[in-house]
């Protein structure tokens, strides 16, 4: 393992012109995808992204040159028209950064290389939580730490006219701000409406789901409670705003499901809604299994339970057997 060292001759700066064509350059753990982050999305060109966009994998390594191009074609266009550009790859190889590099000077944009030297202990341990197909093998890992540490002491010999390390980065901010923004948009602090009514919607469901989403306020559905309505094409939810969750006070959603003890009962069955999966289950029939389920007609598991020890109690209560036993031997007496 080659260690990664500073060498303090080389024009280190924390310099990023906008615009530039800043390349990220690490081994895959180092936390590239971390620094891109605080940049806007519309800037970052994330290789792995567009593997996803040309093959439904972003871990299909087979797919790595239909994405190069796809990403080649992006990247032209936007320093075509002078964008701040970041490349979230590991930009291990020479000949990789010198494709990049020849691009920005076409369009005559500044580069940066900012170097992620995370140990690579770091790097490989990292692997371990990734899903299998994003999971990069160690010995690949060592080869991109090895090509990182290698390259390093050339690269302002490569062209590129700033170079900075992730470490003497402040950042922070900039990560922070945008999400504050919308964080202040949602409230409506920043004199605007703000989502109101649909800030929980978006918290306990995400926000792909406001656009489907339409309250259906009079519906006396659930006893007076708040109903609502997810909607796209023929498939179609109906929730309700519960806001005195199990008598504790609480706010939450519950989803109208069918009742799972009777096909034909005319009552609401209601199941909790915690997340978008709960939604799917309830669209799919699974959740009506769920032991949380209520029926307004029925009640819920319990009930439901002792209803049938009830039956089982009477099926087996001696003294019924006795007194059907007499009047059977009355009978035949008579």
């Amino acid at each position: 393992m080659k260690p990664f060292r500073m060498d303090n001759a080389l024009p280190v700066d924390t310099t990023i012109p906008d615009p530039s064509l800043v390349v990220l350059i690490g081994a895959a753990g180092s936390g590239k995808s971390t620094w891109a982050r605080t940049w806007p999305a519309t800037q970052v060109l994330e290789l792995d992204r567009f593997r996803a966009m040309v093959s439904d994998d972003a871990g299909a390594q087979e797919a790595t040159e239909d994405a190069v191009f796809a990403l080649q074609a992006v990247l032209e266009a936007r320093l075509t028209r002078r964008k701040m550009t970041v490349v979230d790859a590991t930009n291990c190889e020479k000949f990789v950064r010198a494709d990049l590099i020849a691009t920005a000077r076409r369009h005559g944009v500044p580069t940066v290389a900012l170097v992620v030297p995370t140990r690579l202990p770091v790097c490989i341990e990292r692997q371990k939580t990734r899903p299998a197909s994003r999971r990069v093998p160690d010995q690949a890992v060592r080869a991109q730490h090895a090509a990182m540490a290698d390259a390093w002491p050339g690269l302002p010999g490569e062209g590129f006219d700033h170079l900075v390390i992730a470490g003497n980065l402040s950042r922070l901010k900039e990560m922070l701000q945008p999400l504050s923004d919308a964080r202040r948009a949602d409230l409506g602090w920043d004199d605007d409406a703000g989502l109101g009514e649909l800030l929980l919607v978006r918290r306990t469901f995400g926000p792909e789901v406001l656009p489907m989403w339409s309250w259906r306020d009079g519906s006396q559905l659930a006893d007076g409670d708040r109903v609502a309505e997810i909607r796209l094409g023929a498939d179609r939810l109906v929730l309700a705003l519960r806001n005195n969750v199990v008598g504790e006070g609480d706010v939450g959603f519950e989803v109208l499901v069918g009742c799972a003890v009777d096909d034909n009962c005319d009552g609401a069955a209601w199941a909790p809604a915690y997340s978008v999966t709960d939604l799917l289950r309830a669209l799919t029939g699974e959740l009506m299994s769920d032991p949380d389920v209520y029926c307004t007609v029925h009640g819920g598991a319990d009930d439901v339970d002792q209803e049938a020890d009830d039956h089982a109690l009477q099926d087996d209560d001696p003294e019924g057997r006795a007194d059907l036993e007499e009047q059977f031997a009355a009978a035949v007496r008579e």
